[in-house]
């Protein structure tokens, strides 16, 4: 049987994360501009390239933000002919946001952009380290969703539904 971690290390792996949260949280803030357009404006693209034609309430969740900000938000992007919102045919009180032509193709440009982005990150890691550094922050990921379902079971599933990450258990090959 292993030793439990030392408090220095739990203490050096909280300040890790959030060193990291802190800077992923700067780049999530709605007035930073990045790809020509905010990162809310941005992140709701990549929302909806994810699963178009998502209901505003469905969308307002996926993004964590009010009404009142995904209305603004998505005013800025149709008046980009990048978005249009539309009744929805099941529900005539609710309306869905979808992209245009347009719309797609900014998405994907950003994503490809973010895509640059992390792979210029992992190259600045040392040989097999990259793969490793992944698999230990998806290992991380999977130790957190175990500890939370102890005290709060569905949280960590909640906090990342509709984000497409997915923590699993690793299969030896």
């Amino acid at each position: 049987m292993t030793n439990p971690p030392s408090d220095e290390l739990a203490i050096r792996l909280m300040e890790a994360i959030r060193a990291l949260v802190r800077r992923f949280s700067l780049a999530e803030r709605a007035d930073i501009a990045c790809c020509g357009m905010t990162i809310a404006q941005a992140a709701t693209l990549e929302a909806l390239a994810d699963k178009d034609g998502l209901r505003l309430g469905e969308l307002g969740r996926r993004l964590g933000i009010a009404p009142s900000t995904l209305s603004r938000n998505l005013d800025r992007l149709e008046d980009r002919e990048l978005v249009v919102r539309g009744p929805d045919p099941h529900d005539r009180r609710a309306l869905r946001a979808s992209l245009t032509d347009a719309g797609r193709s900014a998405a994907a440009s950003v994503r490809n952009q973010e895509i640059e982005f992390t792979r210029t990150i992992l190259e600045k890691l040392p040989g097999a380290s990259a793969a490793e550094t992944v698999a230990g922050i998806e290992d991380l990921l999977l130790a957190i969703r175990t500890a939370t379902e102890t005290c709060c079971p569905g949280a960590f599933d909640h906090l990342f539904a509709g984000s497409g990450i997915q923590v699993q258990e690793r299969t030896e090959s």
